[in-house]
């Protein structure tokens, strides 16, 4: 189970990972129920009781996911998929392998991935450290079958020798320890505060009429809070949502035998959504104007479809609206650097 991190923990972090949003005023009349202002309340970053935050983890997570000695060909690390100059992501309809072939799925953000209980679009990762080795092991993707190879690669570098003694006591280098290392750092890309903050908080003039309306029917008429939900903007659930077909089923490839989950996908975090074109999980809609019309017009009709995706009938002023809203989600781009490695 995860829990909120210790008061001392958290200071041990930047103060920058550290958000907490205020709410908006009791008479804000243009803040919609069920939105309430701990709708969207920020909370300290949750580290699992079974992987405690601790800078040097952290510190060692952030060289191993830069660090192309990860892949088979010690030519493309994690940042390649997550870049940080792209919102985490990498702006590609697919994700693209070791061998520059597209894979399945699009390369999910990483921002706020602390919140999400479950990775993967399928949900096939109980956990961030459970997700380490998919990727790096993947034939198609970063194509280092063997996990022994990756562990003997770092124990010849004398400055992770040191970096995994910092962060464990000891100097062995393990898969597990690798997995709780990137897991740590991956935990700490939170979203920077974004227009639409400022608004929660009080400032009135932080975004626009159109983006206060878009809001509104974000809230309401336009159903997408039932499941872009909190702060983080998903409910880190699964649903289908009418745009897959055939076979790419999803979820349903890992249940089988349940017709709901046929064709369903994670909810993706909507922060930092205007700058994360293509969009869903395969990377079929262009733009955010593209996705607003697929759910007017509620997507593939079926016994899979989620039952919260209906034709809303949305006008083309309120489109316009909510795709102002959306991009009030933007927050400034965070300021990364990449690490020297050790070598």
């Amino acid at each position: 189970m995860r829990s909120v991190t210790s008061w001392k923990a958290l200071a041990l972090l930047p103060a920058t990972l550290l958000l907490f949003w205020g709410a908006a005023p009791e008479a804000d009349n243009l803040l919609p129920k069920p939105a309430t202002r701990d709708s969207f309340k920020r909370e300290s970053i949750p580290f699992p009781d079974e992987n405690s935050y601790s800078a040097a983890k952290a510190d060692l997570g952030r060289l191993l996911f830069f660090d192309p000695l990860l892949s088979g060909s010690q030519s493309r690390s994690c940042s390649n998929c997550h870049n940080p100059g792209l919102s985490w992501g990498d702006g590609l309809p697919r994700a693209l392998g070791e061998k520059q072939v597209p894979l399945a799925v699009r390369s999910p953000t990483l921002i706020d991935v602390a919140w999400v209980p479950r990775l993967g679009w399928d949900g096939k990762f109980e956990s961030l450290e459970a997700v380490t080795f998919g990727p790096i092991t993947g034939k198609g993707n970063m194509n280092l079958p063997e996990p022994e190879v990756l562990m003997s690669r770092l124990s010849a570098i004398p400055g992770y020798v040191s970096a995994f003694k910092a962060a464990f006591g000891d100097s062995s280098i393990t898969r597990s320890k690798i997995e709780v290392a990137l897991a740590t750092y991956q935990r700490t890309l939170v979203a920077t505060e974004a227009p639409f903050d400022r608004w929660v908080k009080g400032n009135e003039t932080a975004i626009d009429a159109a983006a206060k309306r878009g809001f509104a029917l974000f809230a309401g008429k336009a159903r997408c809070a039932e499941c872009h939900s909190g702060p983080a903007f998903t409910d880190g659930s699964f649903h289908d949502i009418g745009t897959a077909k055939d076979d790419d089923i999803g979820r349903g490839r890992i249940f089988p035998s349940s017709v709901k989950l046929r064709y369903a996908f994670k909810t993706p975090t909507l922060r930092d959504v205007a700058r994360r074109a293509p969009y869903m999980h395969d990377g079929s809609l262009p733009t955010l104007e593209a996705v607003i019309a697929l759910y007017d017009r509620g997507g593939i009709e079926r016994p899979s479809r989620s039952p919260k995706v209906t034709p809303l009938g949305l006008t083309d002023k309120e489109k316009s609206d909510l795709v102002a809203f959306l991009r009030t989600l933007d927050g400034a781009p965070l300021s990364v650097t990449v690490p020297v490695l050790p070598r």
